[in-house]
């Protein structure tokens, strides 16, 4: 038996200043369970972390959260998932969520959001993974990092390839028809 595709989602330890926000994370949550795909994420009841969380595990969906020692109270650590883990720190953190996933998913967020875009980002650009990555833009959200990219690449700083190492997707629905598109075998069913 094939496991489970495991989707892990970057995103905000707050809400945002647009309801659609917290509404797309919950959609996603929901879809990740109604596909029979495991979240892994941040560990967090908190923002739009909680609101994926909650959505999943209500729907079903096994969930494996990650979060270090220092941000349990600041981030509410969500102890009822399927699997939750304590790391030491960020780092460690990163490299677990990282570790067990198949796909890379970023919905919106702050500096940690985009701390671990960057990481996998980086990653992908040096050869270290070639793990899909998708950026969740309702309302065009990451209109101003996907600009900021494209001048990096044109002002020499980055191979052109940076620009198309990842996806950006509108809505929910239409990433998990990228994601079904794009990931191939037993997994992605």
């Amino acid at each position: 038996m094939t496991a489970a595709l495991s989707i892990c989602v970057y995103c905000g330890s707050r809400g945002g200043a647009r309801p659609i926000y917290e509404t797309s994370a919950t959609h996603l949550g929901e879809q990740i369970a109604a596909k029979g795909w495991r979240l892994v994420y941040g560990a967090g009841d908190v923002g739009l972390m909680g609101a994926v969380a909650r959505a999943a595990q209500s729907a079903g969906a096994q969930t494996f959260g990650v979060i270090p020692i220092h941000l349990m109270k600041q981030e509410s650590g969500k102890q009822d998932l399927s699997t939750f883990v304590v790391t030491e720190n960020m780092h460690e953190r990163k490299k677990v969520m990282f570790m067990n996933s198949d796909v890379i998913v970023v919905l919106p967020g702050g500096a940690g959001s985009l701390d671990e875009f960057f990481e996998v980002l980086t990653w992908k650009q040096i050869g270290l993974h070639d793990k899909p990555i998708y950026l969740l833009s309702q309302d065009g959200y990451w209109a101003p990092l996907e600009a900021l990219i494209d001048h990096v690449v044109d002002e020499g700083f980055a191979p052109a390839s940076t620009a198309t190492s990842f996806v950006t997707v509108p809505t929910v629905d239409a990433l998990i028809r990228e994601i079904e598109a794009t990931v191939t075998g037993d997994k992605a069913r």
